[in-house]
């Protein structure tokens, strides 16, 4: 596997597989034993340049090309990630600490998203409108936006750069991608190494492995790219759309969460908690869907506080390749000094910890909390890792309210014995995507996916890649004689 990593440490700019030409390196870590995976040195603001250059080059004959090659690419690439399955699914567990589950239910996603982009490749279509001038025949034309940015988190690397990346080379893009330091492999150059081996035209993706400390907002600000999808943090999403509107640039950004799963008094408890307990834990709660908070009515607290409890407890945590393992590492010590300072923060406020799980180097195991104050800002923030909040409410009213007490608006979830009980709880939440008698962590190639308030801009899957990464242009034809009246 180190070999794997030693041949994919590198920039990918106009089919070229070379070395940055930085000042330092960015050193690639098993975030679970701390080995060395690989070094980069990382690309300049020139090279960045270079790449957005060769996008535009080779965009434009890419849009030029019969739709039904391009879709031969992108059947190219899903079987080669069939074949490969094995080893980009090591690539996960070494690079971002995933776990075998996790791996799996990562490369099954991408594997969908991959397919629906064979289908994306035929998807646009034009109009002929009706017009109230004689003679005039108005077309609409959906076209290419041109060179799409690509910047990808390290949680989901393969999955969450695949999902804009294969979309907006479908439909004639070019594309330069920046995957996260902590990822840049399985997030960034895996993806350019399928998509040579697939047959993809040579400029038309270009990855960038480098550092804001490096280029600044270069990636942002360079003015091929005409939209920039970004999936990440609140905080950098803010900076990205403002720089992106200052230049009159489409941001597409799917950003935090701060989920709530509803459990109302007519649940099925046992099912509440299998479903609250993967939602918060599923990679390490490393998730922008997860649930941070678990809301249950007080007429079943008890019982699936007791049950919640007792199943987190059994929650394995450890090595990443062993298969039984549930709970492997954080990405860095910085998230696991963030997560182990949460807890403490909790507790300090009048908290207490159902569950306290102890830490060893990047490894988090799962807490409980229940007890935080209502007006504590921890209910109200994204927790990126295994700490649960556990918060009790007296009837549906209260729990619209807390459940919306958050500036997110990401998914969540409701667990009722009345399914248009639940739809109608799901209708009065401020988010993006809700879920009647399920988990909170969703995600479908052909359904609108995104947030409200401060959980992003935009929509991805489905039809709304049209709208994300395609313009519409108007043409006209006059069959007849316009009359001026000068």
């Amino acid at each position: 596997m180190s070999s794997y990593f030693t041949d994919l440490a590198q920039q990918y700019i106009d089919g070229e597989w070379r070395a940055g030409t930085g000042s330092w390196d960015i050193i690639d870590f098993d975030p679970y034993n701390d080995e060395k995976l690989a070094s980069i040195t990382i690309a300049t603001v020139d090279e960045v340049d270079q790449a957005y250059r060769a996008a535009a080059r080779a965009q434009k004959d890419w849009a030029a090309t019969n739709p039904y090659t391009r879709r031969a690419v992108f059947e190219k690439a899903l079987r080669l990630v069939e074949e490969r399955e094995e080893e980009i699914a090591g690539a996960i567990v070494a690079e971002l600490g995933g776990t075998r589950l996790k791996a799996a239910f990562e490369l099954h996603l991408a594997k969908e998203f991959l397919r629906e982009s064979v289908h994306l490749a035929l998807a646009p279509e034009g109009r002929i409108i009706p017009s109230p001038v004689d003679g005039k025949e108005n077309r609409v034309y959906r076209v290419p936006v041109g060179v799409v940015g690509v910047i990808s988190p390290f949680n989901f690397p393969f999955l969450l750069s695949l999902k804009s990346v294969a979309p907006a080379l479908a439909l004639g893009n070019g594309v330069v991608l920046k995957p996260h330091q902590n990822t840049p492999v399985v997030g960034g150059s895996l993806i350019a190494k399928i998509f040579e081996d697939a047959g993809l035209p040579a400029g038309l993706l270009n990855v960038v492995i480098t550092d804001i400390a490096e280029i600044g907002d270069a990636f942002i600000e360079h003015p091929v790219p005409k939209v920039i999808s970004f999936t990440g943090s609140d905080q950098v999403g803010r900076h990205v759309a403002t720089v992106c509107a200052s230049l009159f640039k489409r941001a597409v950004l799917e950003l935090g969460g701060n989920s709530a799963l509803v459990v109302l008094d007519d649940a099925d408890v046992d099912y509440a908690v299998d479903a609250a307990v993967f939602s918060r834990y599923v990679h390490q709660g490393q998730v922008c869907m997860a649930a941070n908070r678990v809301l249950v009515d007080r007429a079943v607290a008890d019982e699936f506080t007791e049950k919640f409890v007792a199943k987190v407890r059994t929650l394995k945590a450890g090595d990443p390749r062993d298969p039984e393992t549930v709970i492997g590492p954080v990405i860095n010590a910085r998230q696991a000094d963030a997560l182990t300072g949460v807890v403490e923060q909790a507790l300090s406020e009048g908290a207490t910890a159902l569950v306290r799980g102890g830490r060893s180097n990047n490894l988090v195991e799962p807490s409980v909390v229940t007890g935080l104050p209502a007006d504590s800002a921890l209910l109200r923030q994204e927790v990126f890792g295994p700490v649960a909040f556990l918060v009790p409410f007296d009837g549906e009213e209260e729990a619209v309210r807390l459940v919306n007490d958050t500036p997110y608006g990401l998914s969540g979830a409701v667990h009722t014995g009345d399914v248009e009980r639940g739809v109608r709880f799901a209708k009065r939440i401020d988010t993006g995507m809700f879920h009647v008698n399920d988990g909170t962590v969703h995600d479908e190639p052909i359904v609108p996916f995104g947030g409200e308030k401060h959980s992003g801009v935009g929509r991805l899957n489905g039809d709304t890649m049209l709208d994300a990464f395609t313009t519409t242009k108007w043409i006209s034809v006059q069959h007849g004689r316009s009359g001026f009246p000068f």
